[in-house]
């Protein structure tokens, strides 16, 4: 008897597969790691503790994930144009990604131990969603943004170095920004009060105390050491 899958209820019929091969850029991702660890001589994955992808023509990378220890990863000079692959590799501490095509680096705020970041020569032109991948990592010392589009805002500098005031070393500078915008030096006058006017600005508040002001009972009374009513000033930050 010859059945017709199509005449087959929906819950017998044979379901297709959603898995799908990987494609040429992961599949040369995966033979430029594989060739490293033959190089290195690593059998185990908990034994790899850096890897050197760079000049590697990559537009894509495998995810890295199951090398739980690795803390440096050099993929400078390839073609990359996001930052998908690192999603538990949270003992990373240096990251080379400089000379790509990457336009947006959504994923590293999974890095915590980061310390180094080179991001220079790229594509990225929202500075503020780059600086909001980048306000979680507290370890983060050293970065270079430079000769990316969003460089073309005159203040690109001063807003990387208010948002994040942990970087020591910015686009090669080094600044002893050190959480104090007022210990800053500025050389433009307009720099400066481009900084303070992003600082949160203090209200004062005065009024009466009442409490020193005479009752009308009491006016008749007041002798020569009577004090005068005074005002109180609350500052409010």
């Amino acid at each position: 008897m010859t059945w017709n899958v199509n005449h087959l209820p929906r819950a017998f019929q044979p379901t297709a597969t959603l898995a799908r091969a990987p494609g040429p850029a992961l599949e040369t991702s995966s033979r430029a790691v594989e060739d490293q660890l033959k190089i290195c001589g690593h059998k185990r994955d908990a034994d790899v503790f850096e890897l050197f992808l760079s000049q590697k023509e990559l537009t894509d990378v495998i995810d890295l994930s199951r090398f739980k220890k690795l803390k440096y990863l050099w993929l400078h000079h390839n073609k990359l144009h996001g930052i998908t692959f690192l999603t538990r590799n949270y003992c990373l501490t240096e990251l080379y990604l400089n000379n790509n095509a990457i336009i947006d680096i959504k994923g590293l705020h999974s890095l915590p131990s980061l310390h180094i970041l080179l991001l220079h020569h790229n594509e990225l032109t929202d500075i503020s969603a780059t600086v909001k991948e980048l306000k979680g990592m507290l370890n983060l010392k050293t970065l270079s943004l430079y000769q990316n589009p969003f460089c073309q805002y005159n203040l690109y500098r001063l807003y990387i170095i208010y948002h994040l005031p942990g970087v020591e070393l910015l686009d090669r500078n080094h600044f002893a920004f050190a959480n104090n915008v007022d210990k800053t030096v500025f050389d433009d006058s307009e720099d400066a009060v481009f900084v303070r006017s992003m600082k949160r600005s203090l209200v004062a508040i005065t009024f009466l105390n009442w409490c020193t002001v005479l009752k009308r009972e009491e006016k008749g009374l007041e002798g020569e050491g009577t004090e005068p009513a005074q005002m109180l000033t609350i500052t409010l930050r």
